[in-house]
Formats: structure tokens, sequence, C-alpha cells
């Protein structure tokens, strides 16, 4: 099935998806890879849901930065500086999984957050579109608040999921 198919039925059933995914990396010949570019894929598209409210950004001081070292140092950020801190983010929650008897191995905690930041991309980009529409107010912290209990609510669903397969 398609990256888009997956994501929208990872709202329907996160525990078939995550589960379809991890028997997918287990057959696959480069699994690491695979997990990278869902990563890549998921920063960049937040990134893109970033852009139209750091190009909305009024510039008060003479002094403040362009636009276009704004929008590099975003792009450097989500696409150089967090996917290292999820590789991080990801070897914790594996630790603090064992600590509460899971079973799984690093590949499926990694699995498990990034499919969640690709899977949680497209709720970003509305967020985006919020942003530019209502700017700063009660619409944008309702978006934000919704964003953040889908990844939450998709990543422990999937890390949950993952650590029940036993370490290959």
């Amino acid at each position: 099935m398609s990256a888009t198919g997956e994501i929208l039925r990872t709202y329907r059933a996160p525990r078939a998806v995550i589960r379809r995914l991890l028997g997918a990396l287990s057959g696959d010949d480069r699994p690491e890879a695979r997990l990278l570019v869902y990563l890549l894929a998921g920063c960049f598209i937040i990134f893109v849901g970033q852009v139209p409210g750091l190009l909305a950004l009024p510039v008060v001081a003479p002094d403040a930065p362009p636009r276009e070292a704004i929008l590099g140092i975003t792009f450097f950020g989500w696409l150089f500086v967090w996917p290292l801190l999820f590789y991080g983010l990801a070897a914790l929650a594996h630790l603090a999984a064992r600590a509460f008897g899971g079973r799984g191995d690093t590949r499926g905690s990694r699995a498990a957050l990034f499919w969640t930041v690709l899977a949680v991309s497209p709720l970003m980009l509305l967020r985006g579109l919020v942003e530019t529409g209502f700017g700063p107010g009660p619409a944008l912290m309702a978006a934000d608040f919704v964003v953040g209990v889908a990844f939450c609510a998709l990543w422990v669903i999937s890390l949950v999921e993952a650590e029940r397969e036993p370490a290959r």
C-alpha cells in the first residue's frame, strides 16, 4: 500500500499499520534506509508546513535577520538537527519501554517514532494553514493541541505495539 494510504489508515487502525510496517521491515534488505526516508520525509513536510508562518513574521527591528536566513536555519534544523534528536529520543523510549517489560528491539522503537513523525506531518500542514489564515490566537492553540495529542497518542500506541514484538 502507498505511504499516503498507510498514513490515512494510521488514524483508523494504528496498531495494524505499525504491525504491517514492522513485518515489512523484517523482510526488507535495507530497513534502516526505509526508516530514515520516513523520518526525513516527515521532517521535510513539517518544514513545509512552517514556511507560510515564517514568511508572515513581521520584520520589526532593523537588525532582524532576513527571512531567507530564518528559512535556511529552520530547514537546517528540521532536516539535520531534528532527525538526530529523534534517533536519541527513540533510543530513550526503547530503554524506558525495557524498564517496563518491553521485549522489542531498537529498530522497532525507531520505526514507531519515525512513522509517527511521518503520520502527523499532514496535520502540521493543516496547522500551517491555520497559522496563515488566523494568525496567533485560539485557533492556532487548538491546532497545536490537536497535533500534540495526535502525536503522543499515535507514538504511544505504536511504541507499545513495537515493544510487544520479540527481540530479533
